[in-house]
């Protein structure tokens, strides 16, 4: 499909009929022969001398030529392009922030599988968490792993693919020994600020209590309901230990209450499978659609035959007079 970028353009085409019509003629002074006796010829001719012009005559070839080159510039200003199909461009509407506790306690060996073996916290956490990733396709996701100290494993990216080779790199352990429940919040809430979406959500697991927060967890989960981030929490430690190994339950519910998420507690691999799937329902992915169609620029095309038009016609003219001078 053509069309033109500046219509408005079109409106100069009846400029030389205009011209033409209301602009006085061009007036030029060129040399003559003097005849002295041109009185008594104007007498005998009874006429009278006044100033006067020749206009040569135009053939009707030329002012074809003419209009058509005028009407070729006026097209190349209006600017011609030809419109592709239109192409649909899917962005995130939400972000998400995995914040995973690789904690001293996470080398456990203690979660169920299905066929009733056992497996280490962090390895059956990260099969169903890259399961989860892979769901999420359209969505950005970052992942911050704490133990005593919290970090950016990976920033904010829609590369799912990228986002698992980071989870793979995990291991218990590389962030401290203890649990810092509070700064992991808090790094999650300082990663949103260079977010402009509208939805942001954080799911947090872990499976012990907060022991190393420089910000206790329930003040940072204040924070992160002020600035509209929503906290869904995952508990997969043993309520019944004791000390560090001990899951904080109470302290995840009120988290996920504070900031209007929702709090899971999962012992073995199917009951974890569960809580995904539960978050991804209540968390279905969310899009922006925006569209547009792909433009060839044609100006060239009006203006090359402009020039061709108007060096043909030239050619034209200065052919015969080059015969009759031969």
């Amino acid at each position: 499909m053509i069309s033109l970028a500046i219509p408005w353009a079109l409106a100069l085409l009846p400029l030389p009929l205009l011209v033409w019509r209301f602009a006085p003629p061009h007036r030029e002074q060129v040399a003559a022969t003097r005849v002295p006796f041109f009185r008594r010829l104007t007498d005998a001719a009874g006429i009278e001398a006044r100033p006067g012009a020749r206009v040569p005559k135009r053939s009707r070839w030329q002012m074809f030529a003419a209009l058509c080159v005028w009407g070729l510039i006026v097209v190349a200003l209006a600017r011609p392009e030809r419109l592709g199909e239109p192409l649909v461009i899917e962005k995130s509407a939400r972000d998400i922030v995995l914040a995973l506790d690789i904690s001293g306690s996470m080398d456990e060996r203690d979660f169920a599988l299905p066929d009733g073996q056992v497996q280490q916290r962090l390895a059956a956490v990260k099969e169903v968490l890259k399961a989860f990733i892979g769901q999420r396709d359209g969505d950005r996701m970052a992942l911050i792993v704490f133990g005593t100290k919290a970090f950016v494993q990976a920033p904010f990216t829609d590369d799912l693919v990228s986002l698992n080779g980071f989870l793979d790199q995990t291991v218990v352990g590389m962030a401290g020994p203890n649990t810092a429940i509070g700064d992991a919040i808090g790094l999650s809430v300082r990663l949103f600020d260079a977010s402009d979406v509208p939805e942001r959500l954080v799911i947090l697991l872990s499976d012990g209590a907060d022991n190393s927060s420089r910000m206790t967890p329930i003040n940072a989960a204040a924070i992160a309901a002020d600035r509209g981030v929503t906290i869904q929490t995952i508990g997969v430690g043993d309520p019944e230990a004791s000390g560090e190994d001990r899951v904080d339950l109470d302290t995840l519910e009120d988290i996920a209450k504070r900031t209007g998420g929702a709090y899971f507690y999962a012992d073995n691999s199917e009951a974890l499978t569960e809580v995904y799937d539960r978050i991804d329902a209540m968390a279905p992915r969310k899009v922006e659609q925006t569209s547009f169609r792909p433009t060839q620029d044609l100006t060239w095309v009006a203006a090359g035959a402009a020039v061709l038009t108007a060096l043909a016609a030239l050619t034209g003219l200065l052919l015969p007079r080059r015969r009759r001078t031969a």
